[in-house]
Formats: C-alpha cells, sequence, structure tokens
C-alpha cells in the first residue's frame, strides 16, 4: 500500500476518504441520534437528479450536485415537518423523482459518455485535486455549524420537545442539519457511490453508540471508524484489484455484524 502513494491519485484518494471519514462521523451520528435514516437516503438518491443536471448544463459535477441536493434537502425538511404522518411517502416519491430526473437529464445530454457506475458505487480514485479543496471547504462549513450550534443540536436530538419549551430554534436546526446532510452527501457519493452513502453514514455511528456516554465521543469514535473502514477498504481493493466503494462499505458491514454479536457481552460488563 505505501508504494501506491507514490501516484497523485492514491494519494488523492487517500484524503478524499479521510474527509469523508470526519463528515460521516460528525453528520452520521445527528441521522444516528436522530431516527432520519430514511430521509437521508432520499437526499442521497434524489441526488442523482444534481449529476444529471450537471452534465446536462456543463457544471463540475461537484457544484451541480451539491445545489440540487441542497434544493431536495430543504424540500424534504419542510415537508416532514408539516406532515410527519406522511413523511416516508413524501421522501419515496421526492427520492424516486431525482433519480428519474437524472436519469432523463443524461438521456438529453449531447454526447453522453459517462460511466454510471462510478456514480451509482463511488470512484475515489479518480477524485481530482479540485474536488478535494471543495470536500476541505464543505468540511470547514459543516465543522464550523456543527460547533457553534452543538448545544442546541445536542438538545433537539435527546428531546426535541424539552428544547421547543427552553427556546431552541428547533425547526430552524431540523432544516440546518438536512442541509449538513445534503453537502455530506455530495462529499460521500465521490468515495462510495449513491447507492452506499447511507452505508457509510450510519455503520459507524451506530458502532459507536455502544462504547459512548456523550454525543461528542461518538462523533469522535464514529469517525476513528469511518477513517479505518476508508483505510482497510482502499488497501483490500488495491491488493486483490476490487472496486473501493463496495469494498470499503464491506469491511465496514463485516465490523457491524461482529460489534451486534459481541453487544450483549459488552452490554452485560
Amino acid at each position: 500500500m505505501l508504494e501506491a502513494l507514490e501516484f497523485e491519485f492514491m494519494r488523492n484518494a487517500l484524503l478524499a476518504g479521510l474527509f469523508v471519514s470526519l463528515t460521516c462521523g460528525v453528520i452520521g451520528t445527528y441521522v444516528v441520534v436522530n431516527r432520519i435514516v430514511f430521509v437521508s437516503g432520499g437526499i442521497a438518491h434524489a441526488a442523482y437528479g444534481g449529476i444529471g443536471f450537471a452534465f446536462f448544463f456543463g457544471l463540475p459535477y461537484m457544484v451541480g450536485t451539491l445545489g440540487f441536493s441542497l434544493l431536495v434537502s430543504m424540500i424534504m425538511a419542510a415537508v416532514t415537518l408539516k406532515a410527519r404522518h406522511r413523511a416516508d411517502t413524501v421522501i419515496g416519491v421526492l427520492w424516486a423523482i431525482g433519480m428519474a430526473t437524472g436519469v432523463i437529464l443524461l438521456d438529453l445530454t449531447p454526447g453522453y459518455n459517462v460511466d454510471l457506475m462510478s456514480y451509482l458505487f463511488g470512484s475515489i480514485l479518480t477524485v481530482p485535486t479540485s474536488d478535494l479543496w471543495l470536500m476541505l471547504v464543505l468540511n470547514i462549513v459543516i465543522l464550523l455549524l456543527v460547533g457553534y450550534f452543538y448545544h442546541d443540536l445536542l438538545a433537539m436530538s435527546y428531546d426535541e420537545a424539552f428544547a421547543q419549551v427552553k427556546g431552541v430554534p428547533v425547526r430552524f436546526l431540523y432544516f440546518l442539519l438536512l442541509g449538513m446532510i445534503a453537502l455530506s452527501v455530495v462529499m460521500i457519493i465521490r468515495v462510495v457511490g449513491l447507492i452506499l452513502v447511507i452505508a457509510l453514514l450510519t455503520i459507524p455511528p451506530y458502532i459507536a453508540e455502544t462504547y459512548s456516554k456523550s454525543l461528542f465521543k461518538m462523533m469522535l469514535i464514529s469517525t476513528a471508524l469511518s477513517a479505518s473502514f476508508t483505510l482497510v477498504g482502499l488497501w483490500l481493493s488495491y491488493t486483490f484489484d476490487l472496486t473501493s466503494g463496495a469494498t470499503i462499505i464491506l469491511v465496514g458491514g463485516a465490523v457491524f455484524f461482529i460489534s451486534v454479536l459481541l453487544k450483549p457481552r459488552i452490554s452485560g460488563m
């Protein structure tokens, strides 16, 4: 693996994986604690519309996908807050419309020759330096927002009703959280693809929750786990010539099932 770092594409892949690990550790923790995995999945799959939008209008992939994902996340936030009893239906509809929009726009794109699999299952080995800079900026934005609103997000995550009584702007924070999920999704698609986004957002935080007594500690452990899955997955994909995104998720999945088997013993200690 060390000799592979002589190549720029491997160094870029490693940095991209570490940037995404930080995002997954922080935002994934909120996704798991707030039980909004399905909402996150809706944003992730609807983001395919942004991919089609970017290619149809000749925009950079991350710019087009970012704008579309933010728009979808705001719509989902508004709808789920207004009609929570129908949230799953609306999310499913937006999920389908987003993907269908992406397919149609790609069909209409002149000279379309995009490798569809790279967006469905990730293309971490082809991340350019320009995308790394954008990932860095997005990470800084997410960390600054989480740091500033940490206590309010903590209150909302564990007791929304109590948070409202205390004057916490729950509605605004929900919109903000879904917006940050959209930012995260755009980065994660580059690494594991839109089909596997939810796995990387939820597996590390779920495992970390067992060993954490605070939200901050859960974020730290989740980030470390995500980085470990990425590094091991990259090494295995390089060694055995496997698809990197899928390999990263399989590593995480293996650790997930091991943690599930060990959880009763840990709980009994």
